[in-house]
């Protein structure tokens, strides 16, 4: 399978973006009272693009697609989704946590159908929805019970179904998999794969795994830290699927390892992120 053309065209846009904390809850007194956390990160993404953000702990990765998700603002910048200002929440874009934060109380067919439900979207569209979605993630079988009754893989599953029905232009996702065991975590990295070459969608996700991002991205992000900003970005042009062990993988996955060993780890009392 080759990889996807995706274009030139900008989809989201991050320019000069900026973010600083106060240094403690009062927000501290006198000219150095802030921390900087990201500092001038532009990022462009193209329509149907896969692009994975990697870094050092407390480098702003969260705090990054955070904004991107509208929970939180930047301190000076711009975030555009379409030409659009990214300001607040928005059904157009899909976030997916690295803990699956599905209502334990509503079914699994429940909890994907929430988002539409809060939209007012029309029953029988919104029954479409769930039973096609959940069908794309495999879990059409277990539609009728609760998160508790799954597997940590399946419930990450039916969060990306949950993310996926309500048909967002980007689905964000913050470490999906980091709480999942290693065989879960690489049979989920290999379904969302899938899942990804089904649907188009355009996805920014986050991850501390080099091997994960080159398995998965069109384009890997490298991340420094204190401050937070944008190291160096390296193309992944490699032919899905793809092969862990295989010549061009490992030179892309040491290219990526290169990049992250002149980026250390900041301490958590010096970065918020």
């Amino acid at each position: 399978m080759s990889v996807i053309d995706h274009g030139d065209q900008a989809f989201f846009e991050a320019s000069s973006i900026w973010k600083t904390f106060p240094r403690n809850a009062s927000g501290g007194n006198g000219g150095d009272d802030h921390l900087v956390a990201l500092r001038d990160v532009n990022l462009t993404v193209r329509k149907g693009e896969f692009v994975c953000i990697v870094g050092p702990s407390g480098c702003g990765k969260s705090t990054f697609l955070n904004m991107v998700a509208g929970f939180d603002r930047p301190t000076r910048g711009d975030l555009r989704l379409r030409g659009q200002e990214i300001v607040k929440p928005g059904a157009d874009r899909g976030v997916v946590f690295q803990e699956h934060a599905l209502f334990p109380w509503l079914t699994i067919r429940q909890n994907v159908g929430f988002g539409m439900s809060v939209r007012h979207i029309p029953r029988a569209e919104c029954e479409a929805r769930i039973s096609d979605h959940l069908k794309l993630v495999g879990l059409s079988d277990f539609a009728d019970m609760y998160p508790e009754q799954l597997s940590g893989g399946m419930r990450q599953r039916a969060a990306i179904a949950r993310a996926l029905a309500n048909d967002p232009e980007i689905l964000l996702m913050d470490e999906p998999f980091g709480s999942l065991d290693l065989l879960t975590r690489e049979a989920m990295q290999r379904e969302l794969a899938k899942i990804w070459m089904r649907t188009g969608k355009t996805v920014l996700f986050v991850t501390h795994g080099v091997d994960e991002a080159v398995l998965l991205a069109d384009r890997v992000v490298v991340f420094c830290a204190h401050p937070g900003a944008i190291k160096k970005e390296v193309e992944i042009s490699v032919q899905r699927p793809r092969d862990p062990l295989g010549r061009q993988f490992i030179e892309l996955k040491r290219e990526v390892s290169a990049a992250l060993a002149d980026a250390p780890e900041v301490p958590r009392a010096v970065v918020c992120a």
